[in-house]
């Protein structure tokens, strides 16, 4: 009895040990697969991403599916593979990052107990005093970290006026010349109140506001672009990838510099596109970010 107990003791460690080895060749198997993938959209968008409007080498696409809004942008960084992956494993990183758009009013990390939370607060316009902007609290989950692909997720439940499922998903590959590639999705859904609340701000402040993607040419031949929800969703992912941009941009210059440079270097990406971005002039954005940066150390509840 005692020969049979211990043989199936070792036979059950066995299955266990077989079942860990099957998950963890899953997960390798998995990261090559989306490494893969992302590297044949670099090959599909490759004359995309060398011939557009954006001055750069990128592509953006959004959708709407039943309650659920998503913007991507596909696009070649001039920063190494290594930078990005070291630089964005660390919360405070992100929050350096999500700082950055206008209507980001503070971000503070949290890492403990192996789980990592950014405390955000979103505001409806640039000047509202924090305590009345509204809270988003997103979870941070490094999905993959190798010398050839690397993800990061930021997933919230809840957000702002009956919004939900917020996910931001950062996934890159390295290129050649000390280029990477990366692609940036940021989706949400809503409800009825929510979906009031949109159509409110795009009767008001949003009405005469664009996306980036061009769907026709009027009358003097000038680009007619995308509005509505999806030209919003289009503006805020690519508020993000800016941030991302500067955010890498500041790492080359010394640390006491690095705040500054990130801060001048979001202002100038997005003046390339004012007729989508522009909000505020520059004197005002960087005093604004300058102090946010400083409260963004304290904890606010």
């Amino acid at each position: 009895m005692t020969t049979l107990c211990q043989a199936t003791a070792v036979f059950r460690r066995l299955l266990r040990w077989g079942m860990a080895l099957v998950l963890v060749a899953a997960g390798v198997g998995a990261m090559a697969g989306d490494a893969s993938a992302l590297r044949a959209k670099h090959d599909e968008l490759r004359d995309e991403l060398q011939n557009n409007n954006f001055q750069r080498p990128l592509h953006i696409v959004s959708s709407q599916s039943g309650d659920t809004l998503r913007g991507d942008v596909y696009a070649v960084l001039e920063h190494p593979f290594s930078d990005l992956s070291s630089a964005l494993k660390d919360p405070s990183d992100w929050c350096d990052i999500l700082i950055l758009p206008f209507n980001t009013k503070y971000c503070h990390a949290l890492d403990g107990n192996g789980a990592a939370t950014l405390k955000v607060r979103i505001g409806r316009k640039y000047d509202q005093p924090v305590q009345d902007a509204y809270r988003v609290d997103f979870a941070l989950r490094q999905v993959a970290a190798t010398s050839d692909f690397f993800e990061s997720r930021l997933n919230a439940e809840t957000g702002p006026v009956g919004t939900r499922d917020y996910r931001i998903t950062l996934a890159a590959v390295p290129l050649d010349k000390g280029r990477s590639f990366m692609h940036l999705s940021y989706s949400y859904g809503f409800g009825a109140m929510g979906r009031l609340a949109m159509q409110a701000y795009l009767a008001t402040a949003g009405a005469d506001k664009v996306g980036f993607t061009a769907t026709a040419k009027d009358a003097g031949g000038q680009l007619v672009y995308i509005g509505g929800v999806r030209g919003a969703i289009e503006r805020n992912v690519m508020r993000y990838y800016l941030a991302v941009d500067a955010y890498l941009a500041s790492l080359k210059v010394p640390p006491d510099q690095r705040v500054e440079k990130r801060i001048q270097t979001w202002f100038n990406n997005t003046e390339r596109y004012p007729r989508q971005l522009r909000e505020m002039d520059r004197s005002t954005y960087v005093a604004m970010k300058r102090g946010e940066h400083v409260r963004q150390q304290a904890m606010i509840e």
